[in-house]
C-alpha cells in the first residue's frame, strides 16, 4: 500500500446519513454551520482547535468514523494544515472541506496538495457548503440509489420526504435517519451502537435506551405490516422482502 493512501472504509458501510465534523475556532461561525447541517439531515459534532479535531477522528480504530471534516485552515494549537497531512499521514478516509479567507488559485492548490479533497473561500453561501459536503459524503459511501422502496414504502434521502401506503410520514430528523441508515443495509442487521455512532452526537449517552425508543416511535408511524424487525442480541434489520 502506498504510504498515506486512504484505507477502505470499514466492513459495516452505512450511507447515507452524513456525519460530520465541523472545526472553527470561531463559536458562533461554529455553531451556526452545526445548526444548518443537521436541520440538513445531517449528524454534526463540534471542535474549536486544531489538535481537538485531530482526537475526535484519529482517537477512532477504524479511522472511518466522520465522512467529512469542514475545516476551517487558520486555527489555534493545530493549524489546518498539519491536520490534513496527519488524516493522510494515519490513512484516514475522511474527507476534508477546507474554509479559509484566502481564495486565490495558489492558495487553493496548496490546500488541496496537502490533502484537502475540496476548498471554500470565507465568506460563503450557506447552500453552496450543504452541497458540497453532500458531494464528499457521497464519495465517502458506495452508491446509493436516489430513493429507496420497500414494499409500499419510499423514502427520499434528498427531499426528506418518507411516504408509506401514499400517506406521507411525519419523521422527526432522528427517526428520518435511523429509517434512512436501516434501508441503506439493504436487510442486513445493524446494532444499536452502530445507529447511535451514526445518527447521534458524541454527547449520547451509549448506555442509553434511545435508540430502542426511538425504533419504538419509528414502527408505531410505519404501521403495518412491521417493517423493522430487532435482531435479538444484535441489532435491527428492515425486512426487505415486505
Amino acid at each position: 500500500m502506498v504510504p498515506g493512501a486512504r484505507q477502505a472504509r470499514a466492513a459495516t458501510d452505512l450511507g447515507s446519513v452524513v456525519k460530520v465534523l465541523v472545526v472553527e475556532d470561531q463559536r458562533e461561525l461554529a455553531e451556526a454551520v452545526s445548526r444548518g447541517l443537521r436541520q440538513q439531515g445531517m449528524t454534526v459534532d463540534v471542535a474549536f482547535d486544531g489538535q481537538d479535531a485531530l482526537d475526535h477522528v484519529l482517537g477512532h480504530a477504524n479511522l472511518a468514523t466522520y465522512d467529512v471534516v469542514v475545516l476551517d485552515r487558520g486555527l489555534p494549537k493545530l493549524h489546518g494544515d498539519e491536520f490534513c497531512r496527519q488524516l493522510v499521514s494515519a490513512g484516514c478516509n475522511t474527507r476534508v472541506l477546507m474554509l479559509t479567507a484566502a481564495s486565490t488559485i495558489e492558495d487553493k492548490v496548496e490546500g488541496l496538495g496537502l490533502g484537502a479533497d475540496d476548498y471554500l473561500a470565507k465568506p460563503f453561501h450557506f447552500a453552496e457548503l450543504v452541497a458540497r459536503v453532500r458531494a464528499l459524503g457521497r464519495r465517502a459511501h458506495p452508491a446509493l440509489p436516489p430513493t429507496f422502496v420497500v414494499g409500499n414504502l419510499e423514502l427520499d434521502p434528498a427531499k426528506r420526504v418518507a411516504v408509506r401506503g401514499g400517506a406521507r410520514l411525519s419523521l422527526t430528523p432522528k427517526e428520518f435517519a435511523l429509517l434512512e441508515l436501516l434501508l441503506s443495509a439493504r436487510g442486513d442487521t445493524v446494532s444499536a451502537e452502530e445507529l447511535l455512532e451514526r445518527v447521534w452526537d458524541e454527547f449520547a449517552d451509549p448506555f442509553s435506551s434511545t435508540v430502542k425508543v426511538t425504533v419504538g416511535r419509528l414502527r408505531a408511524k410505519l404501521g403495518e405490516p412491521p417493517l423493522i424487525e430487532t435482531v435479538p442480541r444484535a441489532g435491527y434489520r428492515v425486512v426487505w422482502e415486505a
